[in-house]
C-alpha cells in the first residue's frame, strides 16, 4: 500500500514538474502573435511588389490582431531585404515579401550570398501572380513580336533593352528572349521599375519587359505599345494582344510576389500565416487590388508553394548560366 502511494506521489511530482514547460509551448503557440510583426519588403515604395505587399500586411493585421508594419529595404536586386528576413530570429515576428523570380535568379546570379534561398527562409504563400508584358517605343516602328525579332536581328546590337536593375525578373527576362530568339541587344539597368518604363516613353531604349501594372497607364495612352503578354493565356485587360508564347513556345513567366519566413520558424505559426493569407485574398478588397493590378492568387499549400520555388530556382538558374551572368 505505502509503494502505490510513493507511486502516485512520484508521479504527481513529475506532472508539476513538466507541466510550466508544457503550459509554456502551448501558450506560445495560442498566443501568436503578442506583438507587432516586421514585413520586409526588399523593393522601393509603389511597385507591384510594395502595393501587394502593403495590402497584405493590411489585412494580416486584421487577423492577427496585430500590426504587420512594413519594411522596404531595397537593394542588391532584392537580395538585401531578403538577407535581413533570413537572418532575424526566426519567431514569426519577421515576415519577407518578395517576388519569386527575383529571389530564385539570385540563387545563380550571385557568387556569394549571405543567406540560402532555400534552407534560410521558408516559403509561405504565393497571394499574388501577375505576367510581364513587352513594350516597347511607339517611335521604334514594330507592330509585332515577329517584326521586333526581324529588326534585331538585321542590326545585332543596335537595339536595347530596359531592365529595372541587374538581376531583377526584368532583366532575365529580356535576357531569356535574346537567347531564345537569337539575336543580340544591349542590356540598359535603371534602378526600379519605374525609372525604367520613363526611359522607355523618352525613347532612352527601345524594348522593356514590364510588370503590367506598372505599364497599363502608359499603354492606355499609346505612350507604349504593348507587343506581348508573359501569361500562359491572353489577358482580359488585353484580350487582343497576343502571349509571348505563341511567338516562342513556353515563354510564360511573371511578377509572382511570395510570402515568406525566416527559416526555423516553428512550423504551426506558418500555417496559421498560410491560413490567413489564403483567407485575405478572398476579400472582396483584396480582390479588386489583385484585378487592378492583373493579378491573381496561387491555390498553394505552403508544400506546393515550396516546391514552386524550388523549381523557379532551377529554371531561373538555367537562363543565368546561359547568358554567363555573374554577379560578384
Amino acid at each position: 500500500m505505502e509503494s502505490v502511494k510513493a507511486a502516485k506521489a512520484a508521479s504527481l511530482l513529475l506532472a508539476a514538474m513538466f507541466m510550466p514547460l508544457f503550459t509554456t509551448v502551448n501558450v506560445q503557440a495560442q498566443e501568436y502573435p503578442t506583438r507587432p510583426i516586421r514585413l520586409v519588403i526588399p523593393w522601393p515604395p509603389g511597385g507591384i511588389t510594395d502595393v501587394i505587399s502593403r495590402s497584405v500586411g493590411v489585412a494580416l493585421s486584421e487577423s492577427l490582431g496585430q500590426q504587420v508594419v512594413p519594411d522596404n529595404r531595397p537593394g542588391a536586386a532584392g537580395t538585401l531585404g531578403v538577407s535581413i528576413g533570413a537572418h532575424a530570429n526566426p519567431d514569426g515576428y519577421t515576415l519577407i515579401m518578395t517576388d519569386v523570380p527575383s529571389h530564385a535568379i539570385s540563387a545563380s546570379l550571385y557568387k556569394t550570398l549571405t543567406f540560402n534561398p532555400m534552407k534560410d527562409v521558408e516559403p509561405i504563400a504565393l497571394p499574388s501572380r501577375s505576367p510581364l508584358v513587352l513594350v516597347v517605343n511607339p517611335k521604334l516602328g514594330v507592330n509585332s513580336i515577329a517584326q521586333l525579332i526581324a529588326q534585331a536581328k538585321s542590326a545585332p546590337g543596335k537595339l536595347s533593352f530596359a531592365s529595372s536593375g541587374p538581376g531583377s525578373i526584368t532583366h532575365l527576362t529580356a535576357e531569356r528572349f535574346v537567347g531564345e530568339t537569337g539575336t543580340k541587344m544591349l542590356h540598359v539597368p535603371y534602378k526600379g521599375g519605374g525609372p525604367a518604363t520613363a526611359a522607355l516613353v523618352a525613347g532612352e531604349a527601345n524594348i522593356y519587359f514590364a510588370c503590367i501594372s506598372a505599364a497599363i497607364p502608359h499603354i492606355k495612352a499609346n505612350r507604349l505599345l504593348l507587343l506581348g503578354i508573359t501569361s500562359a493565356e491572353r489577358s482580359t485587360l488585353f484580350p487582343d494582344a497576343p502571349t509571348v508564347a505563341e511567338a516562342i513556345p513556353g515563354f510564360v513567366m511573371g511578377c509572382n510576389t511570395g510570402l515568406f519566413g525566416t527559416g526555423g520558424t516553428p512550423q504551426k505559426i506558418l500555417s496559421r500565416v498560410h491560413a490567413d493569407v489564403m483567407k485575405a485574398v478572398e476579400q472582396p478588397r483584396m480582390k479588386s487590388i489583385l484585378t487592378a493590378n492583373a493579378a491573381e492568387p496561387a491555390p498553394f499549400t505552403r508544400e506546393q508553394f515550396k516546391a514552386y520555388v524550388a523549381d523557379e530556382i532551377n529554371s531561373w538558374g538555367k537562363v543565368v548560366r546561359n547568358a554567363g551572368l555573374t554577379v560578384n
